[in-house]
């Protein structure tokens, strides 16, 4: 990657900062949370992991290891803001009801005796449970079933042993819920910073394509794999986006749908008729289209700015493209077969144009921590 093509580590506007300035903002700036979220992530779950063996196995609560446990459960696996928010809740209300449903299996044993009857029981909640454990709200289901063993065993557990397991699932809940707030990465930022890169990508391949120069097969491939991979990397993050932003996921939707479109316009251009075309021909392509080019690859890298910093200045149309009437001649001058990438191009501008059009528009709601209270409510509100 060239230096002219890619961002620096900073926003040039801003100025230097000190060492302990530095050290701060790796730790609360969101773009270097989400380059390092893995690594956030297992401290962060390692940190709750020590709190819980404090909290209980350290001083001595009875069967303190499903606290642990049901921290693991409820945050081992969550790690965007927008997951926490919905998904340990939900896990937090399956466990406290099977916790709940534990001990009432408990409480008959101990008044009726039957084991069997407590086999049938628990063989009822656990298929009930199955039957709301596929489709939506599938972990509170799932996790009552899992609870539910917990604290009842096979219903041969004292209520003592019930009730403390019901304690150590509370504690392991409260940890988690605790720890899972703690330096989160917003949905919201993994979007911008994974478009933003493609955005970069497109500049770099659209540049390629229209100065001439032919793609190596291996280098090609690794490419577009690389664009469409981030591509459908966006889509799952788009429900939490909109739940953190306040932003409609039609919205989102139609953003993810002009960037597919453009990255099908790059592959047809670089697998159609210019990658076999010769020498001369590229050469006469490139001097065709190389003042819309530098235009689309600004555009491009400033909008992958805008995303990365934050700034609506940054997605403000260049007056090239303002000046241009859409639906001109094609030039009579290139080869027949060069018509056919030359319209390409011609769409490739249109589709930028248009994504800056859509990021502008949603550029107010993406300074969640500023803003995204206000933006929920506001989604909230009817109509």
């Amino acid at each position: 990657m060239s230096s002219a093509d890619s961002d620096s580590e900073r926003d040039p506007v801003m100025p230097r900062r000190s060492s302990a300035s530095r050290i701060l903002r790796v730790i609360t700036s969101p773009y270097y949370r989400y380059r390092h979220a893995k690594l956030l992530h297992s401290v962060r779950v390692g940190l709750a992991m020590m709190v819980s063996i404090l909290a209980s196995t350290g001083i001595n609560i009875p069967h303190g290891i499903w606290s642990s446990v049901t921290l693991l459960v409820v945050i081992g696996g969550l790690q965007h803001h927008g997951n926490i928010r919905k998904k340990a809740t939900e896990r937090a209300a399956g466990t406290m009801l099977g916790a709940t449903i534990g001990l009432v299996l408990i409480l008959q044993q101990n008044l009726l005796g039957s084991l069997w009857l407590t086999y049938v029981l628990m063989s009822v909640v656990a298929g009930i449970c199955a039957w709301y454990a596929i489709g939506k709200g599938g972990y509170v289901g799932l996790l009552t079933a899992i609870t539910m063993c917990i604290v009842a065993g096979h219903g041969d557990n004292q209520i003592d042993t019930g009730l403390w397991r019901t304690l150590n699932v509370l504690i392991g809940i409260a940890i988690a819920l605790a720890f899972s707030f703690a330096l989160p990465l917003h949905a919201t930022y993994s979007w911008r910073y994974r478009l933003a890169e493609n955005l970069r990508g497109c500049a770099r391949t659209y540049t390629h394509l229209v100065n001439g120069a032919p793609f190596d097969a291996d280098e090609e491939i690794k490419t577009f794999l690389e664009l469409n991979a981030r591509l459908v990397q966006l889509r799952p993050l788009m429900p939490w986006v909109a739940k953190e932003t306040g932003v409609p996921q039609a919205k989102l939707e139609e953003i993810q749908r002009v960037h597919r479109s453009m990255l099908s316009a790059l592959e047809m251009m670089a697998t159609g008729a210019l990658a076999h075309a010769d020498i001369a021909a590229r050469a006469a392509f490139s001097r065709q289209c190389s003042a819309e080019a530098r235009t689309v690859r600004a555009m491009l890298l400033a909008m992958a700015r805008g995303l990365r910093f934050g700034g609506a200045a940054r997605f403000l149309a260049p007056q090239v493209v303002l000046a241009r009437v859409p639906g001109g001649t094609l030039p009579e001058h290139l080869a027949p077969e060069l018509q056919g990438p030359y319209w390409l191009g011609e769409r490739m501008i249109e589709q930028v144009d248009r994504l800056r059009a859509l990021l502008l528009e949603t550029e107010p709601n993406w300074n969640i921590e500023r803003h995204g209270t206000a933006a929920r409510v506001a989604a909230a509100k009817p109509g």
